[in-house]
């Protein structure tokens, strides 16, 4: 007597973390958001994340054990948040084991949260058969955060409005060193300090790359969390050095890996960093039968 066996459908994803090479803040709507303007640069250092199907019912999300960071909250998390709106725009029922090997900190500037989230929406639309675009994805990714459309659009961009107005750039090659505070940054508490820049005149591409842009966070999140001004100030010594987002991260660009590494190397044992290449687009999640 044979037993048949249904292959049993996943993916496996990463979710790049992202640099902003630079950050203004032109205004501030009536909503209470800002209006800014970023470059949005993708790395090639993330997160993964591997998608089951699964006969139990719902969503579970687990850590695996190979993560470097063990603080995530599992049941009020991005990751879930996604999966669950994503399945609101279904009539059937859905379900699926999440499981996820952390790399991107927290409270980093790096996009980790976002980046998670997009990718749930990008491989859950595979793996449900839910046939949504990219764009409808993002409207729903939008809910969850001003940076998950870059995810999901999945390539380095300028970005304007709150983030979501993204256009696709190709950069160039370059090789970056990011140093990571011992602190961890609330968004939200940068963009309510009074002192905050909020009337940046926008500028172009060429003005960005002629050196004429800046972090407008960087002064306010140095003042409230002096490690982040530390590492700013220890990276520049090699070359010049930025924070991303509100941070608490900061950055490097080297055109090389072997400079990159060199600089690293140099980094103190109690602090910590990676070394990162810049990409142009992320890497599609892949699906497989068993």
């Amino acid at each position: 007597m044979t037993t048949s066996h249904r292959k049993r459908r996943f993916i496996q994803a990463m979710a790049p973390a992202k640099l902003n090479l630079f950050l203004h803040i032109t205004g501030r709507r009536a909503d209470g958001y800002h209006e800014l303007q970023t470059l949005f640069q993708l790395l090639d250092f993330g997160d993964r994340l591997l998608f089951e199907e699964t006969d139990a019912p719902g969503l579970s999300l687990h850590l695996l054990p190979d993560s470097s960071y063990n603080n995530v909250p599992l049941d009020d998390n991005l990751i879930v948040r996604a999966a669950r709106l994503l399945a609101q725009r279904s009539e059937r029922q859905h379900s699926a084991k999440i499981s996820l090997s952390k790399h991107i900190p927290m409270g980093a500037g790096l996009g980790g949260g976002s980046s998670d989230a997009a990718t749930t929406l990008l491989a859950l639309n595979q793996l449900w058969n839910l046939g949504l675009d990219r764009e409808s994805l993002a409207g729903i990714g939008l809910q969850l955060g001003a940076d998950v459309p870059l995810f999901i659009l999945g390539k380095s961009a300028w970005a304007e409005g709150v983030g979501e107005q993204l256009q696709a750039v190709e950069l160039p090659d370059a090789w970056y060193v990011v140093v990571m505070p011992d602190c961890s940054v609330s968004t939200a508490e940068i963009f309510t300090q009074e002192h905050l820049t909020r009337n940046t005149t926008a500028i172009k591409m060429a003005d960005f790359l002629a050196g004429r842009s800046r972090n407008d966070c960087e002064s306010v999140t140095c003042g409230l969390y002096p490690e982040v001004e530390k590492a700013l100030n220890w990276l520049g010594q090699y070359a010049p050095a930025r924070m991303t987002g509100t941070g608490a991260a900061v950055f490097a660009r080297f055109d090389d890996e072997a400079s990159a590494r060199a600089v690293l190397a140099e980094l103190s044992a109690t602090q910590k960093g990676f070394v990162a290449q810049g990409v142009n687009s992320s890497l599609e999640p892949e699906l497989h039968d068993d």
